[in-house]
């Protein structure tokens, strides 16, 4: 199997391909296989598996965890959502932009965000499920928000109503996220 990837306008965050074998019965896929993975770049171990499933326009984030870093690969496992990434690393040239893409289960494409972005998404179609594996396990201590509908990032999310849980609501705006101590563990290296 290969997998390949496709650059996105922001550093770091990708598109992910796995190689699919399609014929009359159906396909194959090997959505995650760590030798590919580690060939093109992209971290090998991943140690969280997360399947959410929302209905038309729930939009969900822009959510991030920085102890333990969390990088995530997304995709769409049935319906079709805007997956969302942000730059939130200091000193990074596209700090505060936000990459979209609309994936729905037939693409079979994933996004890679490392740690240091912000990710969401919002349903498209009436029920989407989407998957994730992350770098680093689920740490409610460590882990925060930015607003969905932040004017300094500007995410054009295509929902008109969009439902969202409280805590995405009032979460805080990225320019009070980089005044907290915490947001030095997100720092751009090149």
């Amino acid at each position: 199997m290969k997998v390949t990837v496709q650059q996105t306008p922001l550093p770091d965050c990708l598109l992910v391909s796995p190689e699919i074998f399609e014929d009359h019965r159906g396909f194959f896929t090997e959505v995650y296989r760590q030798d590919e993975y580690a060939a093109v770049g992209l971290p090998a171990n991943f140690v969280q598996l997360n399947h959410s499933r929302s209905r038309r326009n729930v939009t969900r984030g822009l959510h991030f965890q920085w102890e333990p870093p969390m990088g995530k690969v997304m995709r769409v496992l049935s319906g079709a959502a805007f997956l969302v990434a942000v730059d939130i690393r200091k000193g990074s040239p596209a700090l505060g932009k936000w990459f979209g893409v609309e994936l729905e289960e037939r693409s079979r494409k994933l996004l890679w965000a490392p740690a240091g972005f912000a990710r969401g998404f919002c349903v498209l179609s009436e029920w989407a499920e989407i998957e994730y594996l992350t770098t680093g396990t689920y740490n409610k201590a460590g882990e925060s928000g930015i607003c969905w509908d932040d004017s300094a990032i500007g995410v054009t999310w295509p929902v008109k109503d969009p439902i969202l849980a409280e805590r995405d609501r009032t979460a805080q705006t990225l320019a009070e996220w980089l005044n907290r101590s915490e947001s030095e563990f997100f720092r751009y290296s090149r």
